[in-house]
């Protein structure tokens, strides 16, 4: 396995944000591990499946996900991202629009492929 770059991350990270906008369920299915722990903004933790449900319910509609920073830091097959964004969409019908910062761990796997094994969301005030 070659050594994990930051020019892969940020593509990884590239492929999630227009996979959330397109609510691709199959798309997300490969970037999120089974495993995955993702603590949303509310503090509520939720699984792989509840995140592709709802955006394969369309319970979770996002229109614009837009970065206006990232920091990487890589540490051998694993990456963590800090990443602020400014989401506008819809969650069970409630329009939302927010300056959110992400957290996220990618892990790379024996294959090299990567994948979100947790993540962490929270509202910048």
């Amino acid at each position: 396995m070659n050594a994990l770059t930051e020019v892969q991350v940020l593509d990884a990270e590239e492929r999630l944000r227009l996979a959330m906008m397109a609510s691709d369920v199959a798309g997300l299915n490969a970037l999120l591990a089974d495993d995955l722990l993702f603590t949303n903004h509310l503090g509520h933790l939720l699984s792989k499946h509840a995140d592709l449900a709802a955006h394969e319910q369309r319970l979770l509609a996002i229109t614009d996900l837009r970065a206006s920073e990232r920091h990487v830091r890589i540490n051998g097959n694993v990456a963590v991202v800090s990443v602020r964004m400014q989401l506008t969409g819809t969650y069970h019908d409630v329009e939302t629009h927010g300056d959110f910062r992400f957290t996220r761990v990618w892990a790379q796997d024996a294959a090299g492929a990567l994948q979100v094994i947790a993540a962490h969301s929270g509202v910048v005030a």
